[in-house]
């Protein structure tokens, strides 16, 4: 037994390990496996190995310790928690003998949870429950959840979308204080707001839209003058009823934008606001932010201005009408349109073709690439996968939008606020590889400076019609960095333009919500309250989530979609490479699925430069933009992945199809 002069010792011995000891903060990262990593604040990663990462969840802030383990080689060990960041998860109820557990969905948790009597909500076998951390594991590395909500059954009609709504923890219903605010509002809110607004409502504007739209939110009229045309954009104006810092202007910055889920979107703004009272409907007088401006013969922009009004649409016109009228065809819909409008159209029309002539030769398109439509059946999953032509109308609409915007965002960069969507155009941990690139390939332009905006129109524009040997504009495009909202101006590269921003979807984005209180504060000492910037980075952690939650509810549907698919040879391109395989694109529905390089004959190397895939005996290549013809070879269900399976081309002359490619 120790005497007290024994143990007085050892706690001191204690204390000044602890007091010598080196930790280091940093947050938890999770992998495929069941190891880790802890991203310290320092700059570099520490190695958790699985008994490590049993005590902890992906994105927890802790103080880790670094030990030696061999031959140079250390790892983590945890020493305390800091935060907790994951709170609520979605999963699987399983049953193993008398053990009831949640298996997680979310990535990186690759374990089974416990789920303790009192916490289960009698939730059943196979069940996908929504559950939140009851216990952290950090103590034993046993941690416990407790169910919140049971969300369904694999199979039941629309749990794709319900599954995701709770992944990304997206609200479905109205808080109560919104729905009361939205429930309040009627038609005589309209009318007292007319007051001070300019009437226009004698003056031929139209919306142009798919059938199915309802929450309108812009309206186009033309008429031509001595140098080019007046263009006039009405924008729906939901700030007019929408308090500033009200209830549903809160929940609208939470949700940051409608999220066009196949079948049932989901809005920013409840129904009664964004489809009924501020939806730019047909032949009812509606509150609107016009922007008039001036377009020049060539397609340059004049001078603009911003005007408060009263509109009242002269029609709700299809994509599909507008593109027969501007192709000279005719039929009772088209001969029933009045002169005034049929004369507006006409002139939008050649506004527009002057704008995008103007952008083509100063500017930056987005390329038309083939886009798709999900038609979905009771049961909520895909029947049918058609194309969505862009016509005529499409790139007329999109022609006199791009030219608000861009007076929208002059005229902010001139003021004491502003919000901004910016582009630094190519990613600079890439800077290397595409110097690279265009030293092999495209030598007359490896001088050009991609990060001036002059560089990066000059590069994008001449790699267009490039004769190479390999794609340098497709693998310049997957190397793109992403757009960012910035209260300052500053160039959008991908659009070729010095300053952008966007205020023509505010009954869908919060953003452009946003830029209307700041366009009408500025001119007419509106009342609003100014976004921090933490706020500005969480409305765009907001909008990433939206897209990442409507990109993962696709890709689900899709993945059962495939199902249906028969084994004959499909054609279709490749879309991305990685280094174990490449995806491809399929040219009659746009589906994507995976080519392993495990199922190709020999072994292929990658290569960063020009992200192609080369065997290493024959040299045969794989890259972007290659046609290939593939066969339906099943669905990664964890990953809900598509894959595929090279088809040669003496098996389609023979008509049959091997495992190898």
């Amino acid at each position: 037994m120790l005497n007290a002069d024994a143990l007085s010792q050892l706690r001191q011995l204690k204390s000044d390990i602890k007091d010598n000891k080196v930790v280091f903060p940093g947050t938890v990262k999770a992998t495929n496996g069941r190891f880790g990593f802890v991203a310290l604040d320092e700059g570099r990663d520490v190695f958790l190995p699985p008994e490590e990462m049993q005590k902890v969840l992906p994105g927890d802030r802790v103080n880790v310790t670094e030990q030696e383990v061999e031959k140079g080689k250390t790892q983590g060990v945890v020493d305390e928690l800091l935060e907790t960041r994951l709170n609520t998860f979605v999963g699987r109820y399983l049953i193993k003998g008398k053990g009831h557990f949640v298996v997680p969905e979310t990535p990186g948790i690759n374990r089974w949870i416990f789920i303790p009597p009192k916490e289960r909500m009698n939730a059943q076998q196979d069940d996908y429950i929504y559950c939140q951390i009851h216990r952290h594991p950090i103590k034993d590395g046993k941690g416990q959840a407790r169910v919140l909500r049971v969300i369904g059954k694999a199979g039941e009609p629309g749990i794709e979308r319900s599954f995701t709504l709770a992944t990304f923890d997206l609200a479905d219903t109205w808080p109560d204080a919104v729905r009361a605010q939205a429930d309040s509002l009627s038609d005589s809110d309209i009318e007292s707001r007319e007051a001070g607004r300019e009437d226009r409502t004698d003056r031929p504007y139209v919306t142009i839209d798919s059938p199915g739209t309802q929450d309108m939110d812009d309206a186009l009229l033309a008429e031509p003058n001595a140098t080019g045309w007046t263009l006039s954009i009405a924008i729906a104006d939901p700030t007019a009823v929408i308090e500033t810092d009200s209830p549903a202007e809160q929940e609208a910055f939470n949700r940051a934008t409608a999220i066009y889920f196949p079948g049932e979107p989901l809005p920013m703004l409840p129904d009664s606001i964004s489809t009924r009272l501020c939806s730019l409907m047909p032949d009812m007088k509606r509150l609107a932010l016009v922007c008039d401006l001036q377009v020049n013969n060539d397609g340059s922009l004049g001078d603009y201005s911003f005007h408060q009004a009263v509109i009242r649409s002269k029609g709700k016109l299809s994509y599909e009408l507008v593109s027969n009228l501007i192709e000279g065809r005719e039929d009772d819909e088209i001969k029933a349109l009045p002169d005034a409008v049929a004369n507006s159209l006409d002139q939008l029309h050649q506004a527009a073709t002057a704008l995008r002539k103007w952008r083509s030769e100063h500017a930056l398109l987005s390329g038309d690439r083939p886009e798709f439509r999900l038609r979905l059946d009771e049961n909520k999953r895909i029947r049918l996968i058609e194309p969505s032509i862009q016509n005529e109308a499409h790139r007329l609409v999109e022609e006199c939008m791009v030219a608000a915007n861009r007076c929208a965002a002059d005229f902010l960069a001139n003021q004491t606020a502003g919000l901004f969507i910016q582009h630094p155009g190519l990613r600079d941990d890439r800077a290397e590889n595409i110097r690279a690139l265009l030293d092999s390939h495209a030598p007359h332009l490896a001088g050009v400076d991609a990060h001036q905006a002059e560089g990066f129109r000059k590069l994008m524009k001449e790699t267009d019609a490039l004769e190479a040997e390999v794609p340098v504009k497709a693998i310049l495009s997957r190397q793109l960095a992403r757009a960012e909202l910035s209260f300052k101006p500053a160039p959008h590269q991908g659009m070729g333009l010095d300053a952008y921003t966007t205020f023509t979807s505010p009954l869908r984005k919060f953003s452009d919500f946003y830029v209307h209180r700041l366009i009408k504060s500025a001119l007419w000492d509106t009342p609003m309250k100014p976004l921090t910037e933490d706020q500005l980075e969480a409305l765009q952690a907001a909008q990433i989530r939206a897209r990442q939650a409507a990109n993962s509810l696709e890709a689900w549907l899709k993945s059962d979609f495939a199902k249906t698919l028969s084994e004959e040879p499909m054609t279709g391109v490749i879309s991305r490479t990685v280094p174990a395989g490449f995806f491809v694109r399929l040219d009659t529905n746009g589906l994507e699925g995976f080519v392993s390089c495990k199922d190709l004959d020999g072994k292929y190397s990658f290569d960063p430069v020009t992200l192609r895939l080369i065997h290493n005996k024959n040299g045969r290549i794989f890259q972007l933009e290659q046609p290939v013809t593939v066969c339906f070879a099943g669905v990664d269900e964890e990953r809900r992945q598509i894959n595929f399976k090279l088809v040669e081309a003496q098996e389609i002359a023979t008509g049959s199809s091997s495992k190898d490619g």
